[in-house]
């Protein structure tokens, strides 16, 4: 019965959440187009302005710990209403702030808010929509790829005008999306079981996790050193260079949704990830020969989104597949351990490349992704004997009660960022 409702026929609430999951997922690559005219006009350097991606990430990072305790005691609602309003707050400070060093903070804080959003999202959904669990994977899926294909349009947009616009433009979609959700979401249980705050560290004692885990954060090296410093190498204004990372967002959209489980399914995870990782890698080396040649950089970066969406989905697929602990503390530990890298491997691009050379940054970018790939040969054996992660997302569904299922639902978002399937 459920099969033949439509994904996209859904309740207010169901929509208002929706909306804000895409304003959310904007955020991944928002400030792309902007990263040249902040360090032109604010007089900062290059690793100056990467931090922005640094404290961002990492807080995000620190972030996935904390959330799922604190929704299983407050409620999906209540944390999902306190990461818009920090979102909301914090964005607006940093379309307001005077220098480089107040973006930095303010992003910090946006992303202990984006947290908190992401982690209890995907939850409400489930719980709210019609069409059952299948319906609303597809209709958050649709708003991660919409998100991930317009953030860097949209800010290379309202950059173009100013690059306060980007941060104010996200505050206001933010705060209607925070009006909506407050209307029309109805209350939320909270769950009878308490996360603990331990439980995600604790399951890094596990091989085939702590494996899968570092080939993310390996992985999310290369893709972050690309995201966060390739825009200083295409000399194009803010508006130029959301038209390319808007091409290469909606490569990331199309094989993250469609192509990662057909090829899956085709091939098998450990091999696609194989040689899509092998791919990713090649791409930053081409990068890192030919850093001053533009057109080589803008259609390397364009056609990376496709091994980055294929990347996002997969290696959180195997993170889920053969994980010997819950899944929403794997989800958990695995966006703590893959969002350190995406973290500082901005901040390191910079450094190296001032004080070395602009083809370091990415030539050690390719080193590591290819250390990743190798590294995940290490545990073929056992993704090669888990079962179908789909199979066992619907499983994860219907096996655990209805009170508890909020906080499991929730937990597992952390596996879908922008950046990880993210998204």
């Amino acid at each position: 019965m459920s099969a033949e409702i439509s994904p996209f026929r859904q309740p207010k609430a169901v929509w208002a959440v929706a909306f804000a999951c895409v304003i959310s997922f904007m955020g991944i690559g928002l400030v792309d187009p902007i990263l040249p005219a902040l360090a032109t006009q604010l007089d900062a350097s290059h690793t100056q302005v990467e931090l922005l991606f640094t404290s961002y990430l990492v807080v995000t990072a620190v972030a996935m710990l904390v959330t799922g305790a604190v929704s299983s005691r407050i409620g999906a609602k209540r944390t999902l209403i306190a990461g818009l309003v920090l979102i909301v707050v914090f964005a607006a400070a940093a379309g307001a702030a005077g220098s480089i060093s107040g973006i930095v903070g303010f992003r910090a804080g946006w992303g202990l808010g984006n947290a908190l959003f992401i982690a209890t999202s995907l939850a409400v959904i489930v719980g709210s929509a019609s069409g059952g669990f299948a319906g609303a994977i597809v209709l958050y899926e649709t708003a991660l790829g919409i998100g991930i294909a317009t953030g860097p349009l949209l800010g290379g947009l309202l950059g173009n005008i100013s690059w306060r616009g980007p941060f104010l433009g996200v505050s206001v979609l933010m705060l209607i999306a925070l009006v909506a959700t407050v209307a029309f979401l109805p209350p939320t249980p909270t769950p009878e079981r308490r996360s603990s705050l331990r439980e995600p560290i604790a399951a890094l004692r596990h091989r085939s996790l702590r494996t899968t885990s570092l080939t993310g954060l390996l992985y999310n090296w290369g893709f972050f050193t690309l995201l966060g410093y390739a825009p200083f190498l295409m000399d194009l204004d803010a508006l130029q260079l959301g038209g390319v990372f808007f091409a290469w967002g909606v490569l990331v959209a199309i094989f993250a949704v469609f192509g990662a489980p057909w090829l899956d399914g085709r091939f098998g995870t450990a091999r696609t990830l194989t040689v899509s990782l092998v791919l990713v890698a090649v791409i930053l080396a081409v990068i890192g020969t030919f850093p001053g040649a533009r057109w080589v950089v803008i259609v390397a970066v364009i056609a990376s989104g496709a091994f980055v969406g294929l990347n996002n989905t997969l290696v959180t697929t195997a993170v889920m597949s053969i994980s010997p602990v819950p899944r929403p503390v794997a989800s958990a530990t695995y966006g703590f351990v893959r969002f350190i890298g995406g973290g500082l491997a901005p901040f390191a691009a910079g450094l190296l490349a001032e004080h070395l050379s602009v083809h370091v940054p990415f030539l050690l970018g390719a080193v590591v992704v290819l250390a990743g790939a190798l590294l995940l040969q290490t545990v073929r054996a056992d993704l090669n004997r888990a079962p179908d992660s789909s199979e066992e997302a619907e499983e994860a569904v219907t096996e655990v009660p209805a009170l508890e299922e909020e906080a499991v639902i929730a937990q597992e978002a952390l596996s879908h960022d922008a950046l990880s399937r993210e998204r």
